[in-house]
This record gives C-alpha cells, structure tokens and sequence, in this order.
C-alpha cells in the first residue's frame, strides 16, 4: 500500500512514540513573530536553556506593526516595546531576523516561501494558525501554542498526535472570475468550519495542478478555517521552479540532492485515504461570506440564508445570530449590500500576484466615495516588486491607500480596525465577531479582485460584471 505525504513526512521526522502514544515530531524549520515568542524566550531565560537548533528559526515582526508610519518608537508603546524585545531576543539566542531595515520583513507566511525558507518534505511550525500556508511546497506545517514555541525553541521537537488524511480534489474547469480564493471559501462552505478536525488536507485535482504556488498557497492558508490541523499539496516542477535560486534554498550540487529528496516525499499513486472529497471546479463561483464563520459563505449571485429555511434547530440558531450581527436581511441578495471598508492584503492574499491581477481591472476606475480602500503588501520584498511594475501607482490613482507590509486588517493588533459597526469587504481569512478590531464591526470575506469590484461599486459586487468578464 502507497504512503501519503504526511504519512512519509511524519516518519521521517518521528524521534519516538511517547508513552500516551503521541511521537515527539522534529520540527524543521521554526518560524516566529513578534506576539507568540515573548512569553516563550521568557520561560526559556527561566529554565537557563538555549535554543536548540539556531540557524531552523527565522524570525520577522507583522501583527502589531503600523502599515503607515513604521519609524520606531512605534506611536502605540506596547507594539514598540514587543518589536524591541523580538529583536533583543534574536540577537541574544542567535536567530536570524528580518526586521524593519532588512527589506526583508513581512507577514511570516508571505515571507517563508519568498525567501525559500519553506521546503518541501520537512515539517514547519509557528505559533500562529495559518502556518498551513507553507503546505502548498509539499510540507507539514502547522500552529502552535506559546508553550510549544518554547520546546521547539529549546529541543527542536514537540509531542504531537497524528491525523488522518483526507484528499480533496478539485476537478474541471473554473469558470472566468472564480479565483484560488473562490475555491478556498467554496471548500470550507461544502465541508463545515469543523468538517476538517483531525485531519490533514491534501488538495489534488488538476486545478491544484493548474494552479501557480501562490494560489496554491492561498487555499492552503484557509485549511486552518475548515477545521484541518494542515493542508498541502504534492510537490512538483512549479514547487521546484518557485524555490530555485531563493536566497535560502540548495545551490550547486545541494540543489540536486535536494531535488530528489523532495520528490519522494510526494504521496504514492496507490496511497489509501482516510477519506475522499471531489469537487466540480464549474459548481464554484465567485464566494462571500455573510456571517461570523468562514463556512457561512455563499455565491455571490445568491441570496442571504433564510432561518426558517434551516434544516435543523442548530443550524436555525447559527443563522440568526450570525444575521443579527451582521445585521443583513433574510432572503435578500447579498449583491448590493453597502460596504464602509474594503481590504486587499493579508497571509492570505497578499502576494504580488494579487495585486497583479487587481490592478488590470482597476486601471481608469475610482473606489466609490464612500469606501476607505487600502491596500497592504504581504512582505517588504512584495512592495519593491509592486513598486518596480508601478502597480502602488494603479492602485492609488483608483482612490486605494497603498501601505507599508504588515498583517493590517486581518486581525485587532495594529492601527488598521473598523470603527463601530462598519462593513469590510476582505482578502482575508476570518469573519469572526470583532476580528478586526471593533467588537461590532462586520466583516465580508472574498477575494482580491472580488474586493476590488466591492470598493469601486461601493458595496457586494460581481467583479464579472463590474469588470466585464
């Protein structure tokens, strides 16, 4: 019988079996910021230990940085005092660390793979959820707590239970205007925001063929949101294309060894999942959410869910509270629904391509007079490219405010929040209540181009329309 990845993965990497039957994993490559990491150097310095493994840490600063004025002292004290104490913490335990001046900064999971620091057949942690990103190069990589951020710190290793695997394959043909984000929500909208626990994701298909890393990436990003530990996909020549001459990948003759390694780490063709889910890529079309999960999404041609429509009294009980927040009416078409806020940045979808892609639609365009529009590069290496191909002047002339790179509007830890119950039509990837930063602000999950037909509308749009698709 075949191996999956995660399967060949997980052995490779396996130390022992515990005695409560969890294997105390090896972790690769150990990725930190600047809000996980201060409590865990803390317990470290109390235990008089040292980092294990320096040189498999990388560290960079992204949640709690200001996407305007970055100068340090930071205006809020409490961001500048943790940005310090990263930077004290790297140069004291050794770690290498992309700082503001580096040109190198940005949120951790854009700046992973640009740098090839992300590797195929290696296990990678963060204390930050969304670390499933990196299983787009064909790793296992996966969120952890600050008190597993210490033992990776200090013993590379962390106890870990294994997962079953599921392999989810989307098949055919998308249809124009549906994007890696579009399959993203419609994946978690099929198989619940709880559908995914104890699992890891394979994604197969020939869209996951089709699709660049970055895409790739994108789905990946939201296993998290689906309930999955991790998610990734097989390696292949686009991984290897992506990775080659980046500045911490093989060179040489290095670079041929670690080409065949990372080959076989891909699943067998005989490999026997714990489950199989197919999807047809033409059911999929252009995605928003509605409510305060990420699996409360649906077509933008549809209309908002109905509760006595539901089929049972918990689900009945979901969409009510979901409305009430939200403040969206029953039955209504979700097109059209006014829009205060409208965000194009974020791990999820702020890569280069995004706003490649955004920008051919919005040339000779205007963000609507009653939209805050901004856009936000994922990393510093993300804003020079834009910057060169003058996509930051695209952007700006169509009324967007074009930042510095950060996490921005993902989430409540910088400046960059709704006020009261403003509506925000995000690239992101969570709607949660309060997510970001107003306890009643409401959020609208899409992709880019999807939040770019949003903010020149003024509200819930078909970008197939609103640019002619």
């Amino acid at each position: 019988m075949g191996k999956s990845l995660y399967q060949k993965v997980w052995e490779a990497h396996s130390v022992k079996t515990l005695s409560d039957g969890r294997t105390q994993l090896l972790i690769g490559t150990h990725l930190i910021h600047e809000v996980t990491s201060p409590q865990a150097f803390g317990m470290m310095r109390e235990l008089n230990l040292k980092v294990r493994f320096p040189e498999r840490t990388f560290a960079t600063v992204d949640h709690i940085v200001p996407t305007e004025n970055q100068q340090q002292p930071l205006a809020d004290p409490l961001a500048d005092q943790m940005l310090n104490e990263l930077r004290k913490n790297a140069d004291e335990f050794g770690i290498t660390y992309f700082d503001l001046a580096s040109g190198k900064q940005g949120v951790v999971h854009v700046v992973g793979p640009e740098q090839g620091i992300t590797q195929p057949g290696t296990t990678i942690a963060c204390g930050d959820s969304h670390t499933a990103t990196h299983g787009a190069f064909g790793a296992i990589a996966f969120g952890i707590g600050t008190t597993q951020v210490r033992d990776v710190l200090a013993t590379q290793t962390i106890a870990m239970g294994g997962l079953k695997v599921r392999r989810i394959n989307v098949t055919g043909k998308l249809s124009p205007g549906v994007y890696s984000k579009d399959v993203a929500l419609h994946i978690v909208k099929v198989l619940g925001a709880k559908g995914g626990i104890g699992f890891a994701y394979e994604y197969g298909g020939n869209i996951f063929d089709e699709f660049t890393m970055e895409e790739r990436m994108t789905v990946c990003n939201m296993s998290i949101e689906g309930g999955a530990r991790c998610g990734y996909v097989n390696p292949d020549q686009k991984t290897f294309d992506y990775l080659k001459g980046r500045n911490y990948s093989p060179k040489g003759a290095d670079w041929d060894v670690a080409l065949e390694r990372w080959k076989s780490f891909a699943s067998d063709a005989d490999t026997v999942y714990d489950d199989v889910v197919n999807i047809d890529a033409a059911d999929i079309e252009p995605t928003v959410t509605w409510g305060i999960s990420p699996d409360q999404g649906i077509a933008v041609s549809d209309s908002i869910p109905d509760p006595e429509q539901a089929s049972n009294p918990e689900d009945k009980a979901s969409i009510i509270e979901a409305l009430e927040y939200m403040k969206l009416p029953a039955g209504q078409p979700i097109k059209g629904t006014k829009i205060d806020v409208a965000f194009i940045g974020s791990c999820t979808n702020g890569r280069i391509s995004d706003f490649r892609e955004v920008a051919k639609y919005i040339q000779g365009k205007k963000v609507a007079a009653n939209v805050k529009a901004i856009a936000v590069p994922g990393s510093q290496v993300v804003d020079i490219m834009a910057k060169q191909e003058g996509l930051d002047k695209i952007f700006t002339e169509a009324g967007f405010e074009w930042r510095a790179a950060g996490c921005s509007m993902c989430l409540a830890m910088n400046p960059d929040k709704l006020v009261g119950d403003q509506i925000c039509a995000s690239s992101s990837n969570r709607n949660f209540k309060g997510r970001q930063g107003s306890p009643i602000g409401r959020t609208v999950l899409m992709s880019p181009v999807m939040v770019a037909a949003a903010a020149i509308e003024g509200g819930i749009a078909d970008a197939r329309e609103t640019f002619n698709f």
